[in-house]
């Protein structure tokens, strides 16, 4: 059921005083876009007749098709509560179009709903996701921009005065509260300078939708206390890198469809065992969408409690796939290798998709694996069963390509545009020198 109509909206954009509308969107590389309107056009984006130049935005089309559609999704209203000096700006996420009115193939939200589709056509009512982003909080320099020097020494769960980023977790929270979300928990985690604020699961839409306003609003305040918010991966040697863990399930008609009370072990249904099986099998082949930046792959790695080895665990933190011990219709799958500077829409898209091959093939997830992962060496984990996710950007993108399941989840415009980025990107990196290489070599030889 639509929370807003249009008569809502045109009420709520006068009694709040609102004078700009965002009508935003996101690229194919997750990074958030928008074209921001006077209130005075506000009838005609609601009529779904504004259009863009879509041949402007980096992998979407060529300047020969450049006329898009922006149709504004009205359950996606909401005002910002910082901007209040001459009037306050209001935001609403859109879907892309072509001229002729189709989806466009190349938009990540659109794509998302058409993998929504295929779930439904399976029976399954609803797909929930209640994400984990983590970020670091550094300090700006006199010129407002980013230095590496942290504004805390804190680490999981301290209270201030170690943590000095409690003031402006505190105002997110607020800001947060105050445009519709839940929060569920605040704290301080591992690393100096890292956080992580959780809010309430959603259906998987709403979710990422959720997951670009919470980002946008961490830097937008984080700036206001002299900070700089970045949810790089890995920004700092030797600490913790950040994740943004998954929890997925399914539902059929308002029942989790992976709780079983008959399966003595785990309480998991089959339904369960079979989306775990088919995460496990397309594993390697999502990752370059789940761990989409060169930086990625410096999170993955043993050590720092992110997972590097496809197995699956109720008990341990160290495997790909958690069970959190919550059942009943807290019942979940924990995907914990996902970073933040994935495209919400997309890893969700090839997540479910990799989940619903299991469910639609039947698959058999292996043995749990129960032991912690990290002390167990090559032979044992090859006895295992236990394989390892790629290394690197480069073996992701080459597992990509050999998925068919993965492919077809990302469609063929997408697939093509971020492979073509992605490659672009780790030859930059393959063929710049490093400061560890003139460390290292500059004397040396």
């Amino acid at each position: 059921m639509a929370k807003f109509t249009k008569e809502d909206i045109f009420r709520l954009a006068k009694e709040d005083n609102v004078k700009f509308i965002r009508l935003q969107f996101t690229d194919i590389l997750g990074t958030i876009k928008n074209v921001e309107i006077p209130v005075s056009q506000l009838e005609k984006a609601l009529d779904n007749k504004m259009m863009f130049d879509g041949s402007s935005i980096e992998g979407f089309v060529r300047i020969e098709e450049s006329d898009m559609y922006l149709i504004p999704d009205l359950d996606t209203w909401v005002v910002f509560p910082w901007t209040a000096e001459k009037g306050k700006v209001a935001r609403l996420i859109c879907d892309i179009r072509n001229a002729d009115g189709t989806p466009f193939e190349g938009d990540p939200r659109s794509n998302l709903k058409r993998i929504l589709k295929e779930m439904e056509e399976l029976g399954f009512t609803n797909f929930n996701l209640g994400p984990e982003p983590e970020f670091f909080l550094f300090k700006l320099d006199v010129n407002g921009e980013p230095t590496l020097e942290l504004n805390d020494n804190g680490g999981y769960f301290d209270l201030a005065p170690t943590d000095l980023g409690e003031n402006c977790r505190r105002d997110i929270v607020l800001e947060l509260e105050e445009m519709g979300f839940e929060i569920e928990a605040s704290h301080h985690e591992v690393a100096p300078g890292q956080h992580e604020i959780d809010f309430k699961y959603a259906d998987a839409l709403t979710a990422c939708d959720n997951i670009q306003t919470f980002k946008l609003v961490v830097k937008t305040i984080a700036r206001k206390h002299g900070l700089h918010a970045t949810f790089m991966p890995k920004p700092l040697f030797g600490v913790s890198g950040s994740g943004m863990h998954c929890n997925m399930s399914l539902f059929r008609n308002g029942e989790n469809a992976f709780y079983d009370t008959s399966d003595e072990k785990l309480q998991l249904s089959e339904t369960a065992y079979q989306f775990i099986a088919g995460t496990l099998k397309h594993a390697a082949g999502f990752t370059a969408v789940a761990n989409p930046t060169v930086n990625s792959y410096k999170r993955l790695v043993p050590g720092y409690e992110a997972p590097c080895y496809i197995a699956w665990s109720a008990r341990n933190r160290s495997p790909l796939i958690r069970i959190p011990s919550s059942r009943g219709l807290s019942t979940r799958v924990e995907v914990r290798s996902v970073d933040p500077a994935a495209n919400p829409y997309l890893a969700m898209a090839v997540l479910l998709k990799a989940g619903l091959d299991g469910i639609k093939n039947q698959l058999t997830p292996p043995a749990p694996v129960d032991r912690n992962i990290y002390v167990m060496d090559k032979e044992e984990r090859t006895e295992e069963g236990i394989t390892d996710l790629p290394p690197t950007l480069a073996a992701a993108l080459e597992e990509l390509k050999k998925d068919e399941v993965i492919c077809d989840a990302l469609g063929g415009h997408i697939l093509e545009h971020f492979i073509e980025a992605k490659e672009i990107e780790w030859d930059m990196f393959r063929t710049q020198v490093h400061p560890w290489e003139r460390e290292q070599y500059l004397q040396m030889y």
